[in-house]
Formats: C-alpha cells, sequence, structure tokens
C-alpha cells in the first residue's frame, strides 16, 4: 500500500510514476479528498477542544452551586457531541475513500526500473547458455506435450476427466521428475542460507491482502469455506509469517523458501498458453522471500535473481534475464527481474521465475515493522522480495524439450540423477 505521507509530499512524482505504469490516477481528485480530510480533522479537533472546556465548566459550575449554568453547559456538550459525531462521521467516510485509493494502487517503481509502455520494452541484461540446434543433430525437436504423452508421464486427457481443462496427471517417471525437481530445488535453497517453511495452502482474506492479491486479483483466486482462499503462491504465506510483528534488524535479512502446491484460476488468460502445462491451474512451486533493511533490499534482489539462476546453470538450461519496465511491472513490486527459460517448442524464451523488490508496499499493508535502535528511534517498515525457485511444471516442460533425444527419450539432468533414484534416461514405460 502506498505511504499517504509520500504522496501527499511528491504528488507530481507520484501522477508521473502512475502514468508510466500506465495506471489511470486521478491527481486531482486524491488532493481534493485530502483536502478535505485535514478539514474534517481540524474540525474534529476544535469540537474536541469545545467540548473539553465545555465539561470542565460543568464540574466548576456544579461545584458553586450554580446548577441552572451548569445545565445549559451540559446542553452545549451535548450538542457539540452531536456536531463531532456528524464530523467524525464525516472524516471516517473521507479515510475510506482515500484508503481505497491507495490500496487500490499499484506500487511506485523505482529508478531502477526502466521505463517503458509494456512488454515489448522490457531489455534483456543477460544470457547464459546456448540453445540447442537440433537442425544440426539431424531431427526436428517435439514440443513437451507430445513428448509426455508418447512416453506416458503426461496424461492431459484424464487431468481433464477428472478435473477439467488446464490440469494434468503426471505419471511414472513424470511423478517421479516432479517430485525430484522440488527436492533438489528446496536442498539447494536450504544449503544456500534459506530457512525451509511447510505452510498452509488455505489462508484468509487479510492474509491475501498483505501481499496484494486482493482486493485487485480476486477473480484469479481460489475461494474456499467462509472467506478463505487457496494460495497462488507461496509468496502470500512466507510474506505474511511476520505480519503484524516487529523485528529485530540484526536479524535481517531473513531468507526463507517453501514449496507449495499452487492454485490460479487465471481468469484473465484465456487462450494464453492452452497446450502443455506452461499455464496450469494447480501447479507445484519453490518459492524464495526475502524480509530486509530498506538499504539491504536493492543488493538481496540481485542475490535472489542469482538464487534462481544458479538452478538453471546446474540443470544447463539456456535462459535470459530481463527487467520488466514499468508498464508490464506487477502490482506490488518496485523492480522486478524476469528469468525465461529457452523452449524449443515456442522456439524463443518463456518466463520460469519472477524475482521482485516489493518495498515496503507489502509490509505497509501486511504491518511488518523492524527496529534497529542504534540507528533510529522507534520501528520502519521493512522491505519484502520474492523470487520463484523454482516452478516445478515450467522446468519439467523445458527439462523434456531441451533433452529430448532422437529416439523420444529424454536424458536427466545430470544433477537430479541422484534424485531420480539413478535413473539417467526417461524411456517407454514397458
Amino acid at each position: 500500500m502506498l505511504d499517504i505521507r509520500y504522496v501527499r509530499e511528491n504528488q507530481e512524482a507520484v501522477a508521473q510514476a502512475m502514468a508510466n505504469r500506465n495506471f489511470p490516477w486521478d491527481a486531482a481528485k486524491f488532493s481534493e479528498l485530502d483536502e478535505k480530510r485535514r478539514a474534517a480533522i481540524a474540525e474534529e479537533e476544535a469540537l474536541q477542544a469545545q467540548r473539553n472546556k465545555a465539561s470542565k465548566e460543568i464540574g466548576a459550575l456544579m461545584g458553586k452551586g450554580e446548577k441552572e449554568a451548569a445545565e445549559a453547559a451540559k446542553e452545549e456538550v451535548r450538542q457539540i457531541n452531536e456536531k463531532l459525531e456528524k464530523a467524525s462521521a464525516e472524516r471516517e467516510a473521507i479515510d475510506a475513500e482515500m484508503n481505497d485509493i491507495l490500496v487500490g494502487s499499484p506500487n511506485l517503481p523505482c529508478d531502477a526500473t526502466p521505463v517503458g509502455k509494456d512488454e515489448t520494452e522490457n531489455p534483456e541484461r543477460r544470457r547464459w547458455g546456448t540453445p540447442r540446434d537440433f537442425a544440426a543433430e539431424g531431427f526436428e525437436p517435439k514440443a513437451h506435450w507430445d513428448l509426455g504423452t508418447d512416453l506416458d508421464i503426461l496424461d492431459f486427457d484424464r487431468g481433464n476427466k477428472l478435473s477439467g481443462s488446464r490440469f494434468t496427471v503426471l505419471g511414472g517417471a513424470g511423478a517421479r521428475l516432479e517430485r525430484a525437481l522440488i527436492n533438489y530445488f528446496i536442498d539447494t535453497h536450504v544449503s544456500r542460507g534459506f530457512k525451509e517453511w511447510w505452510p498452509p495452502v488455505v489462508v484468509r482474506r487479510q492474509t491475501m491482502f498483505g501481499t496484494g492479491q486482493l482486493p485487485k486479483f480476486e477473480d484469479d483466486a481460489y475461494h474456499v469455506g467462509e472467506d478463505q482462499f487457496l494460495i497462488p503462491t507461496a509468496e502470500v504465506t512466507l510474506t505474511n509469517l511476520h505480519a503484524d510483528e516487529v523485528l529485530d534488524a540484526a536479524a535481517l535479512p531473513k531468507r526463507y523458501t517453501a514449496f507449495t502446491p499452487c492454485f490460479r484460476e487465471e481468469a484473465g488468460s484465456a487462450g494464453r498458453d492452452t497446450r502443455g502445462i506452461i499455464r496450469q491451474h494447480q501447479f507445484d512451486k519453490v518459492e524464495m522471500v526475502k524480509f530486509a533493511a530498506p538499504e539491504d533490499s536493492d543488493e538481496e534482489l540481485e542475490s535472489m535473481t542469482a538464487e534462481a539462476e544458479y538452478l538453471l546453470q546446474q540443470l544447463e538450461l539456456p535462459y535470459r534475464v530481463i527487467s520488466l519496465c514499468t508498464g508490464d511491472l506487477g502490482f506490488s513490486a518496485r523492480q522486478t527481474y524476469d528469468i525465461e527459460v529457452w523452449l524449443p517448442s515456442y522456439n524463443d524464451y518463456k518466463e520460469i521465475s519472477s524475482c521482485s523488490n516489493c518495498g515496503d508496499f507489502q509490509a505497509r499493508r501486511a504491518n511488518i515493522k523492524y527496529r534497529d535502535p542504534a540507528n533510529f528511534k522507534g520501528t520502519r517498515y521493512v522491505h519484502t522480495l520474492n523470487g520463484s525457485g523454482l516452478p516445478a511444471g515450467r522446468t519439467m516442460a523445458a527439462i523434456i524439450e531441451n533433452y529430448q533425444q532422437p529416439d523420444g527419450t529424454i536424458k536427466v539432468p545430470s544433477v537430479l540423477v541422484p534424485y531420480m533414484g539413478g535413473m539417467e534416461y526417461i524411456v517407454p514405460e514397458a
């Protein structure tokens, strides 16, 4: 959520930032409400002062035995209370309207985020690896949905039978590869300083609000129970572990990781990536989340992105890193790097990880602060970061396509062989 004080004191910069984000920010409306709010607060304070003065006079008059004057003072207090009740109601209505604006507005991009209108203007930062030249090897590569079906490790028909479109059943070596990827990702993160968690996948509305999924993206969320939701990512639970808490600066940065199933209605993605396992309603993902002091969060974003890159490098999957421009930035992020893995079926790079610095945007919504007595009095909001590390399904698709052999089998990346029980190739099951 935006800081009302910052918005008030930097209205031109905020208006420009929102324009860069293609967000319809009504600066005049905000200013009008802010002036009304200040006037309402001033009126409340004036009425409270009048009431306090009149209340003191009642006691003094009663002490002097001037009952008639005391009754008149009581009537004055009653009238002041009526006015105060009305003024408070008006101020609360203004507060609610301003809060709706602040809650419904996206985060402000930081200076490192490039200005651009949409995804076509996302600058590429670097590449790693070289896409495989299948023509030089003398065969035409297949898409993972065909290879997986031929090997009987991906079953789209039965997934549809059980649950509907965009659900897939994994069988045999496919199920084992999914499990191997999850274990490998978690083991790697833990070995590199992340604390593992095993959180619930059903959360309250406030939990979804804390990370910015609600109210904006409610149509993309699965509702369960009485106003509860299935999480779209472990970012939601990991970040909210510290909701309404005050952390010690000495404990920062905190680096967390978790595997969870993720659930997304994908209401606004009709027609996008409908084949295969790139965009599913249910998928498995390992997430990274960090809590950092503001002065350290930019560095933590770089290291988080490096963690996701390290996994792809160990899997020997070609990828590139792009910076999301202002017009393509996610709702809660102030800066984001997308990592895109090479997929032969698309003859292009497709997103596999998104690593974001959210600044204090989520911390303000979830009320996550920290104290550092050596450097400042009181408390401040922490900065939160999140990144995919990695989604099992998209990684599996990339492995199937990039490691396919001329005979239709799949070579298992060397780092996964121990997790696959020594299996070096995925072959049709007898």
